[in-house]
């Protein structure tokens, strides 16, 4: 007779379910040129530690979390915390907006959310 699956605790079900692994992003910077990197889905940790430094400012709170996010393939961060200004100033905002973007969920996704699924 087979053992019955362990059944895991609420908790460890919701753990289970995201996937934190880190995804490959490629964003279209120029007509020919990519800009590749690497970000794992965003937590409320996350969320809440940019958040408290950005204030009520949506730009500030994306850019800090892009500059948080962004990563190697291997790990690395690309960007450090000393470089937020020079992105802000030094990197039009065409650019910047189509990067930061990628840390929102896809909206086909929000809008089609099941709460069943």
């Amino acid at each position: 007779m087979a053992s019955p699956k362990a059944k895991l605790s609420p908790l460890e079900q919701l753990k289970k379910a995201s996937n934190l692994t880190p995804e490959r992003k490629v964003i279209r910077i120029t007509g020919k040129e990519d800009f590749e990197f690497w970000i794992t889905p965003l937590t409320i940790a996350e969320r809440e530690s940019a958040m408290k430094i950005a204030k009520d400012d949506a730009n500030a709170l994306a850019l800090r979390l892009f500059v948080s996010k962004a990563m190697f393939e291997d790990g690395r961060r690309m960007f450090g915390d000393g470089q937020i200004d020079e992105l802000k100033n030094e990197v039009t905002a065409e650019i910047m907006d189509k990067l930061m973007l990628v840390l929102l969920p896809d909206s086909e996704e929000v809008e089609g959310l099941d709460p069943k699924d």
